[in-house]
């Protein structure tokens, strides 16, 4: 055999084995729509100060019935349980800082609304197994994970709820990007967390076999997802919501009725990764500061529940009428100006809130307005970034047929009649039209660019949690 036959097969011996996790699925989304927004953060992180109170909300968790283990006054570490839901009981939801309980806040009903801790200016944390995943066993990992409060970061298809440790999955998921409005680019914020990264996805495929990897054509470069061992790589192409896992699980492998999914997100599997290496629950993340109201616009590395003041900054917000949201326009939720980031965000968004009238409203040249359609005139500046406040332009109208749900839902479902499913309440029909598949976060866009002012994603979120808290009761009946 001659030399340069040697040198072809050798070359391809190697080449088949560096690109051997890219062999999943390409797919091209069609349906959807990127909106344009004004306010992307800078690629510039900077380290913010420690907040003084941190905050865990139990309405970040799904249909959750909290079960308090902490009193004010008590000190804590972090990692020390502060409750667990009664419908998963296994599972800690733990401090992130080290501190004093300041407060466990109640609402009507005595309605847990959220624990504070006055965080101390260095952290303690609960000392935790230190441990390579390869070298643990799947229920000593669950274990571990249960106890520190990381398996939190796992959350389960359907339902969006935290993933249940003693139901294996068919499948987990991870996007590697997302496709928000102003959303944090997953490739920079990974960036010097590789190793905690690669920890956190070994213990992944520990967890379940078949670990599908999503990344999207032209946003993500980072070897440290395109070359991730031991997983399915599938690339995605087209606007939003291609990033949403909900859209990507559709595409790749859906859920039928009985089945489970599990999922988490690139900055998730840090922490986790982090948990297995180090030995503590250290939930620092990097938080991308972005809207059209922030004067500088750039990462910041915080810890989990940080109070947003701590993050934005002082002095930081142009005007004293602004929406503060936790989150992405989209799906974030609103807090107020002093509130506290969200349990599973890594975004803050600042825009200019609505109540002014508008002169002529729709009836002006709206050459800065942003619209699906063409009633202005988005279509004819491709490049333009928009600053849009929170003017919804109309109060909610009786639902009807207009085809814009579909232009942007790219899921083969009906997404109309499965709201008229959930409003009616009728669960067979639900089941039929692919509730399983969804989440609030995949009727963004439809609420977006709804004539009829419909709040698509408090009608999913209210019609899971029912069948959710249904099947949790079904389950009770059968272990009695």
């Amino acid at each position: 055999m001659s030399n340069e036959l040697l040198k072809i097969i050798k070359f391809a011996t190697v080449s088949s084995t560096k690109y051997e996790n890219l062999m999943g699925k390409n797919i091209k989304i069609k349906k959807g729509l990127d909106i344009r927004l004004d306010g992307e953060a800078e690629k510039i992180l900077v380290n913010a100060e420690m907040p003084e109170t941190v905050a865990i909300r139990p309405e970040d968790f799904v249909a959750m019935k909290p079960k308090v283990l902490v009193n004010t006054g008590d000190e804590v570490k972090a990692g020390t349980p502060l409750m667990y839901d009664k419908n998963n009981p296994q599972v800690m939801i733990c401090a992130p800082v080290s501190g004093e309980i300041v407060e466990v806040k109640r609402g009507a009903k005595r309605v847990l609304e959220e624990i504070r801790i006055l965080a101390d200016k260095e952290i303690s944390y609960l000392p935790f197994h230190v441990g390579n995943p390869e070298n643990l066993t799947r229920e000593q990992l669950i274990d571990l994970l249960c106890k520190s409060g990381a398996w939190n970061f796992i959350r389960q298809r359907p339902y969006s709820a935290v993933a249940n440790p003693e139901k294996a999955p068919k499948a987990i998921f991870v996007s590697a990007f997302d496709s928000s409005p102003l959303a944090p680019d997953a490739d920079f914020v990974v960036q010097g967390n590789e190793k905690y990264f690669e920890a956190g996805l070994a213990a992944l495929k520990k967890l379940c076999p078949v670990v599908h990897l999503n990344v999207h054509k032209d946003r993500v470069k980072s070897p440290l997802f395109l070359q991730a061992k031991g997983v399915e790589i599938n690339t995605f192409s087209g606007p939003h919501p291609s990033g949403n896992i909900g859209v990507q699980i559709h595409h790749i492998d859906p859920i039928n009725k009985g089945e489970i999914v599990w999922y988490s997100t690139p900055q998730d599997l840090v922490i986790i990764g982090r948990l297995l290496l180090e030995g503590r629950y250290d939930t620092h993340r990097i938080v991308a500061v972005t809207g059209s109201q922030v004067k500088k616009r750039r990462y910041v590395r915080t810890i989990q529940g940080a109070n947003i003041k701590s993050i934005i900054g002082t002095d930081n917000v142009e005007g004293t009428d602004n929406r503060y949201i936790s989150g992405n326009v989209l799906t974030g939720t609103k807090i107020p100006a002093d509130g506290f980031l969200g349990f599973y965000d890594t975004q803050i968004t600042v825009i200019p809130e609505g109540h002014e009238p508008e002169f002529f409203g729709w009836l002006a040249p709206g050459f800065n307005k942003f619209s699906n359609s063409r009633t202005f005139f988005t279509w004819a500046m491709p490049g333009k970034r928009f600053k849009l406040n929170t003017n919804m332009h109309g109060e909610e109208r009786a639902f009807v047929v207009t085809g814009e749900y579909e232009k942007v839902f790219p899921m083969d479902i009906y997404p109309v009649q499965l709201l008229k499913a959930i409003i009616t309440n009728d669960i067979e029909a639900q089941e039929n039209l692919g509730i399983y598949e969804v989440a609030p976060e995949d009727f963004a866009l439809c609420e977006f660019v709804c004539t009829s002012k419909i709040n698509s994603q408090e009608i999913v979120r209210k019609g899971l949690e029912a069948l959710y808290l249904e099947e949790i009761e079904s389950q009770k009946e059968v272990h009695h």
